[in-house]
């Protein structure tokens, strides 16, 4: 992919092939990714017929070429390789009410009522969010989970907008399995 154009369509099999390429689309890509619920090859089927335009039609032996493809969009056409894992401190669901305020100063205009917006202006705006309320939240969150302490007015923040700024655990099956037990032991 060319970082100087936005894609609307990938190469897949050697053909060129349609997608979806509005922020919208790959916001809920990132939510079915995060999903705990749903394991690998389901994310990458819903990946695949959300983002294809005509995903349901892709040859199950070009699925693979076809998510791997999704995959490179979807990280905005930057290489993957030397990034090390870091601790999950966006959810892009619980933080957009924070998020597209940032992600609307950098861009200068109200992205939820643009009736497009390609996700790697989006994904750019993004990375460029400076001073806000969604920044500081970000910051707080990577500080403590990197074990480092925070500053006396940090704490009192954090204390103060708890429900802001701790990331809400996404809740599997096996976590309402073991609440459900411990509700019969208790009833």
């Amino acid at each position: 992919m060319d970082g100087w154009d936005l894609p609307t369509s990938l190469t897949v099999g050697g053909a060129r092939r349609p997608i979806r390429s509005d922020f919208r689309d790959a916001l809920y890509l990132m939510g079915i990714f995060a999903d705990p619920e749903l394991e690998p090859d389901e994310k990458a089927a819903v990946c695949l017929r959300v983002l294809f335009v005509d995903g349901e039609d892709i040859p199950a032996g070009q699925a693979e070429e076809a998510f791997q493809a999704a995959v490179d969009f979807l990280d905005g056409g930057i290489p993957a390789g030397g990034r090390r894992a870091s601790p999950r401190v966006v959810d892009l669901q619980q933080d957009a009410p924070i998020l597209i305020p940032a992600v609307n100063k950098v861009l200068g205009r109200e992205i939820r009522a643009l009736p497009y917006l390609h996700w790697w202006t989006f994904l750019a705006a993004y990375m460029e969010v400076g001073d806000s309320l969604f920044s500081t939240v970000v910051g707080l969150r990577q500080k403590r989970a990197r074990g480092r302490k925070l500053e006396k007015y940090e704490q009192q923040f954090w204390n103060e907008n708890r429900a802001l700024v701790e990331l809400r655990r996404k809740q599997t099956p096996q976590d309402r399995a073991r609440r459900e037990q411990l509700r019969e032991l208790f009833v």
